[in-house]
């Protein structure tokens, strides 16, 4: 029912509608006998026409309006005109929960003083004997004034001699009965289902009693209070589930992430307090509000975040005896004290460093600091650098969690410890907006933007895999290169559909363009130009968004960043470097000079780990264990069951067929490869190629007396063979080269080899080369990205990666042709490789999830749903495979960054320019 402004109910005339649920459509209404504004809320027609519910909302309504409380809306009247039925509530001005938690999770003091404002709510009403029964973040008002809980249309009145534990029906009979019991068999469910099916609502707050059909009590109350206030602190809902089943089945029977976890600077107190409130069984819950709202009293007092005068401030509990207030032990509080005066001794130490960032006056030299990480988290060296925001800030950096897990961490300079932000899980290479208040980030194959101070993560675009590098300029544009082979792509800061601003020229060698960064015009733009063979043999170049000529100004194996005033910074040969730059002439002059020879360069991503702000302040990690990785062996559930070698800068581990031996590239600082091989029973490692070029993606042959590779010994990425047992010098597989040439596979019976072939386009074609008279042409050639092909055991189908759809998939087509099309991955996909008998295709799905898909390929091609092996840290390179399978598909070589050995802080250099400064 929808009422026009204009209309009366009563004395009350309607201003304008302000929204709608499943109890009814809320308005703005005048109250023309006293002249004051009120919200009027007109009722759902099954309550109108229903007596026995009526009446009893009326009496359950009286028991509402009987008591006042400066933390519950108002209800001032009840009553029924022209068959509509409507409450008359006090009209509050700000904001519901939900909408403020769209925005992320509230700051820990806040989040204490609306829990404090709302337990005393609850407690009041419990008292009067209510039960709310539909406490949610939609029914929670933040007001100037304070909290406000909001619409007791649910609210079930508690019959006289009821306890806590037990509400009894109007007729007498502990669990109700009739149509009088309750007055809603489903509380509201005011939010719609999410594009993936995730149930949102009020669903997601009710106790497992209450899905179980047992009565609510005051109890009840409590669980989803203890929901909420999850919500609030961590910025995530604690249940979730993709249907309406599985929502159930997880308040039931399991127990949500620990809110330290999300919000590591959680008090503990405040942990154990959620805890209680989620208990599954009522008895094991806090018993009473009251007792619930004195424990956050004093959690607030504690809280170097709360401050000790948030419960005075907020009138909550008033009258709660001094020994509820006190009921912790002295050893808790003892903690608490110790842990407040170390946070008051790093802020001391922190107020020593904020000045000199936010200082226009800078120190007369550079000024080296240490930020630490917090405990048991470690850097991640293969998400890319560390980012320092363009006002110098705060720090923004990729980290790994004691559960191996990566999120984006903000660090405050102005505060004692980073932050983790939740929806970043997975993220790599973070940018930020030019104002400082946004991130920018990829993970989960999709370019993604997150205010800083926490919130909703906002998807911009899909993206290929890798990403390397992101940035965003003043007039709103963003640049990022990912996938394999791309051009650098341009896409609106508020979303769209990215359109390339390079373009790849094969012509001079270059694969890729990666790591592009904007000058303080926005317009002109830097970035690294790859050629694939050898880092030396990178070019940083300066293009601009409305010119396609791009300007080459100077070699780099590394990526670089402008600083103002008007020097390029770089890594080369060990070290950091500065060297005079000239935008408007577009020159490089002088001689770099080294400011830190302790910045770690990550080889794969063509990287040095380093960030520079407007302000002068430059950041980059510690240099521990940086590009160090790890041939580990997982079983089929992740489990590390071995290791190959010592730890290296290795690429493309492949096995022999008869499972004995590795071979695999391992290159230098430079990224330099050469071929090693390992024997796996004797544990022994020796040299496979020794030409000073680069060599890599070693492929054995069927029988394994061969080994086919890429070398750029002749300038170019061209295919050679050499005799597995490294007795003689290799030979190339082709007559002339047809262009960059990647192998990926041998067939089955050693006569044909599939390789990758790059276009000038940045993209990659499939094609084959005939061992017996060194024949190479094209399996697939389409206007998209095709790469990573290989044969199935019996060497009529090939599966490979295509990005046709708009992101990588994996696909199988018969060999060699001609025939259908089959889709084997279902959410991106990449990497792909068949096990030895045939029966499963493996590949890795975003955020690293090597998945597995059994298949039968006679008498035709069918494929099973993909399954979730395991997840893992594979080294982010372009699209070589970086894992291989033993022949029965029960162990994975992976090649994966060495554990524990992450940088654990960062370090910034203030006032760099001053070293560049004659004596």
């Amino acid at each position: 029912m929808t009422l026009q402004p204009g209309r009366r109910l009563g004395p009350y005339e309607i201003l304008a509608a302000l929204g709608a649920g499943g109890m009814g459509e809320v308005y703005k209404a005048r109250d023309t006998r006293l002249d004051r504004i009120v919200a009027i809320k007109v009722l759902p027609e099954d309550l109108s026409q229903r007596p026995d519910r009526r009446e009893r909302f009326e009496r359950e309504a009286r028991a509402v309006s009987a008591f006042s409380h400066p933390h519950i809306c108002t209800l001032h009247d009840i009553g029924r005109q022209d068959g509509v039925d409507f409450l008359v509530m006090e009209h509050l001005e700000g904001e519901t929960l939900a909408e403020r938690l769209a925005r992320g999770a509230l700051p820990l003091g806040q989040a204490l003083r609306c829990a404090i404002e709302v337990a005393s709510a609850l407690d009041a009403a419990h008292r009067h004997g209510v039960t709310h029964r539909d406490l949610k973040p939609g029914n929670v008002m933040l007001t100037k004034s304070g909290t406000k809980l909001l619409d007791f249309g649910l609210a079930k009145l508690r019959e006289t001699g009821s306890g806590p534990g037990e509400t009894r029906s109007p007729s007498g009979s502990p669990g109700g009965g009739g149509g009088t019991a309750a007055l809603s068999g489903m509380p509201t469910r005011n939010q719609p289902l999410t594009a993936e099916g995730t149930l949102l609502g009020t669903l997601q707050y009710m106790a497992p009693e209450q899905l179980e059909g047992q009565e609510a009590d005051a109890r009840t109350d409590i669980f989803a209070f203890g929901v909420v206030l999850y919500e609030m602190v961590t910025g995530r809902k604690a249940f979730e589930g993709k249907s309406q089943a599985s929502l159930i089945a997880a308040i039931i029977g399991r127990e949500p992430a620990p809110v330290s976890a999300l919000q590591p600077l959680t008090p503990p107190a405040l942990e154990r307090l959620v805890k209680r409130c989620l208990a599954k069984d009522p008895d094991d819950r806090w018993q009473s509000a009251r007792d619930l709202g004195a424990e956050l009293q004093w959690i607030a007092g504690s809280s170097p975040e709360g401050g000790a005068g948030i419960a005075a401030a907020s009138g909550a509990g008033a009258g709660t005896p001094a020994a509820s207030r006190a009921r912790p032990l002295w050893r808790e509080r003892l903690a608490w004290g110790v842990a407040v005066l170390a946070l008051v001794a790093l802020a001391a130490a922190l107020a020593w460093l904020t000045p000199l960032l936010q200082s226009p006056e800078v120190p007369t030299g550079p000024v080296v600091v240490s930020v630490l990480l917090p405990e048991k988290v470690t850097l991640d060296s293969n998400a890319g650098p560390v980012a320092i925001s363009p006002d110098g800030r705060r720090l923004a950096f990729v980290a790994r969690t004691a559960e191996d897990k990566n999120y984006i961490w903000v660090r405050p300079m102005d505060r004692p410890m980073a932050t983790l932000l939740a929806g970043t899980e997975g993220a790599v290479c973070p940018f930020w907006s030019p104002d400082s208040r946004f991130i920018g980030f990829f993970a989960e194959g999709k370019l993604k933007k997150i205010d800083a101070s926490g919130g909703p993560a906002e998807t911009l675009c899909s993206t290929l895999v890798p990403v390397v590098g992101g940035t965003w300029s003043r007039q709103g544009q963003i640049l990022f290169a990912a996938g394999y082979s791309q051009p650098v792509l341009s896409v609106p800061a508020a979303g769209g559909t990215p359109a390339p601003v390079t373009a790849i020229d094969t012509g001079r060698g270059v694969t890729g363009h990666s790591w592009p960064s904007f000058l303080p015009d926005g317009l002109h733009f830097l970035y690294l130009a790859g050629t694939g063979t050898s880092a030396q043999m990178n070019a940083v170049y300066l293009a601009s968004l409305d010119n396609q000529d791009p300007k080459p100004l100077l070699p780099s194996p590394s990526n670089a960043l402008y600083a103002p005033p008007g020097r390029l910074l770089t890594w080369r040969d060990g070290a950091l470097r500065a060297q005079q730059f000239d935008p408007a002439t577009s020159k490089v002059t002088g001689e770099g000079v080294v400011l830190a020879s302790d910045v770690p360069f990550n080889p794969g991503l063509s990287s040095g780990l380093f960030s520079v702000s407007e302000t002068g302040v430059l950041a980059y990690p510690a240099a521990a264990g940086s590009g160090l990785h790890r041939l580990l062996w997982l079983d089929r559930v992740g489990k590390p069951i071995g290791s190959v070698g010592a730890p290296g800068n290795y690429y493309s581990p492949r096995l022999s067929h008869d499972g004995r031996r590795v071979a695999v590239d391992m290159s230098d600082q430079q990224n330099n490869g050469d071929i090693w091989i390992h024997e796996l029973t004797r544990s022994v490692a020796s040299r496979f190629t020794f030409d000073p070029a680069n060599e890599s993606a070693p492929i054995w042959s069927p029988v394994d007396d061969r080994i086919a590779f890429f070398s750029n010994k002749g300038g170019g990425q061209e295919l050679y063979q050499k005799i597995a047992t490294g007795t003689a010098t290799e030979e190339p597989l082709l007559g002339s080269s047809v262009g960059l040439e990647l192998p990926t596979d041998w067939s089955a019976d050693g006569r044909v080899l599939a390789f990758d072939l790059r276009q000038p386009d940045g993209g990659s074609d499939i094609w084959v080369l005939s061992i017996p008279d060194q024949k190479a042409t094209p399996f697939l050639a389409a206007p998209f990205h095709e790469a990573g092909g290989n044969f199935s055991p019996d060497g009529k189908w090939m599966v490979y990666i295509s990005d046709e759809s708009g992101r990588d998939e994996v696909y199988v087509q018969p060999y060699p042709g001609p025939g259908g099309k089959w889709q084997v991955s279902t959410d991106g996909g990449t990497w792909p490789a068949w096990r030895r008998d045939g029966r499963e295709i493996y590949y890795v799905a975003p955020g690293d999830r090597l998945m597995a898909a059994e298949v039968t390929t006679s008498p035709r091609f069918e494929t099973g749903t993909p399954k979730l092996l395991f997840q893992a840290h594979f080294k982010v390179v372009s699209n070589i495979r970086q894992y291989d399978v033993s022949s029965d598909g029960r162990r994975f070589l992976v090649n994966t960054p060495v554990e524990g050995e992450g940088a654990t802080s960062i370090t910034l250099i203030l006032n760099w320019a001053a070293a560049l400064e004659p004596k």
